[in-house]
């Protein structure tokens, strides 16, 4: 063999092994990290966010969370979705006494606003749910809500061709779990920021408040001394703060006989019968109707029920709403109808339509 047939025997030898099928190698495409979502929190309000190490909030978790959130497929019947009972427009709520589900039958509750639930850790009116991870799984699989078994809605989803690269986006992953079904609903509720009503402009000194308006303000923070002449509403005992919530539960004295046990149906504790969530006052006048079965129809009738109809035997009543009256030897609460209109003259500075109009918690459907 010639020098020039070695070299060029040698020479095709390497190039037919350097394209061997065998050492071909596929580039490595790199998944894309998921953009860490910015919140913007009102100075204002506590800065200490309560998020989960497993579930940090990003752009992308978010935007999965708002399509779920009015995601029809995650009801047993696909007729609903969590924005079926919690409409922006409403605050998120429903307007209804009682929520109804996909078959028509009411809850024994009525659906909670959910705004500022980055602050809250026990959720629900019964606290049964300890985060928003934990309560995305409850009116899902609850049988009277969306009645949707959590695997059946992962199927539902897998087979869409919209939702798996959604998911990896999101997650890394286009196989959808359900784990990962809830972070996403869970990070798209904690966006849910409210805090840009006239109150808060008002506490920025942005905005001036009615005189009327500012003695709302003052008799719904005060606890009544009628002993120093202080008068007061005494709502701010457990709807304070500038969440106006204190995140506590109370019985206030709805009715002698408990029809619902609330907090004490989770945790089996009698003392906490009849004890729910006060929750936070923002949005109150979208809300209608009140308390935890919607009884009332309207912020008047609320009042009324402080000043005139408690029950004072109903058990485990609150003994900061109990000891509250604004007379001398008084046994109920005792504010004139001015001092009522003047609250509710306050109460209405909470709206906050920055938050009932804002598109990036609007139904993407639509």
């Amino acid at each position: 063999m010639t020098l020039l047939r070695y070299l060029l025997l040698t020479v095709c030898t390497a190039s037919f092994l350097a394209c061997s099928p065998d050492e071909e190698t596929t580039p490595k495409v790199e998944t894309k990290e998921p953009t860490p979502y910015k919140f913007s929190i009102p100075s204002t309000f506590p800065q200490n966010l309560q998020i989960p190490a497993d579930n940090p909030t990003t752009e992308e978790g978010v935007e999965l969370g708002r399509f779920l959130f009015y995601e029809k497929k995650l009801s047993g019947n696909n007729t609903m979705s969590c924005g079926s009972c919690h409409q922006q427009d409403k605050a998120f709520t429903d307007g209804r006494a009682l929520a109804v589900g996909i078959q028509g039958k009411p809850h024994r509750r009525s659906a909670m606003s959910l705004a500022n639930l980055l602050w809250i850790n026990q959720l629900n009116w019964d606290g049964s749910a300890t985060s928003l991870e934990q309560q995305a799984r409850i009116p899902i699989e609850n049988e009277v809500e969306l009645h949707q078994s959590l695997s059946g809605a992962v199927q539902k989803l897998q087979a869409t061709a919209m939702y798996p690269p959604m998911f990896k986006k999101a997650f890394g992953s286009d196989v959808i779990t359900e784990d990962n079904l809830l972070k996403a609903l869970a990070q798209f509720q904690r966006t849910l920021i409210s805090g840009n009503s006239r109150y808060d402009r008002y506490l920025l000194k942005q905005e001036a408040l009615t005189p009327d308006e500012v003695e709302g303000m003052k008799l719904f923070l005060t606890h009544p001394e009628p002993g120093e002449g202080l008068r007061g509403a005494n709502c701010g005992d457990c709807h304070g703060g500038t969440l106006l919530s204190m995140q506590t539960f109370h019985n206030n004295g709805l009715d002698a006989v408990l029809k619902d046990n609330g907090m004490g149906d989770i945790t089996g504790n009698s003392r906490h019968n009849g004890l729910f969530r006060a929750p936070s006052l923002r949005n109150i006048a979208l809300t209608a109707p009140y308390m935890h079965d919607g009884r009332f129809k309207t912020l008047e009738e609320v009042l009324n029920h402080y000043n005139d109809h408690m029950q004072y035997d109903s058990p485990n009543i609150s003994p900061l709403i109990v000891e509250a009256t604004n007379e001398v030897g008084g046994k109920t609460l005792m504010i004139t109808e001015e001092e009522k209109r003047k609250v509710i003259a306050f109460l209405h500075t909470l709206t906050d339509t920055t938050f009932t109009k804002d598109k990036r918690f609007s139904d993407p459907f639509k």
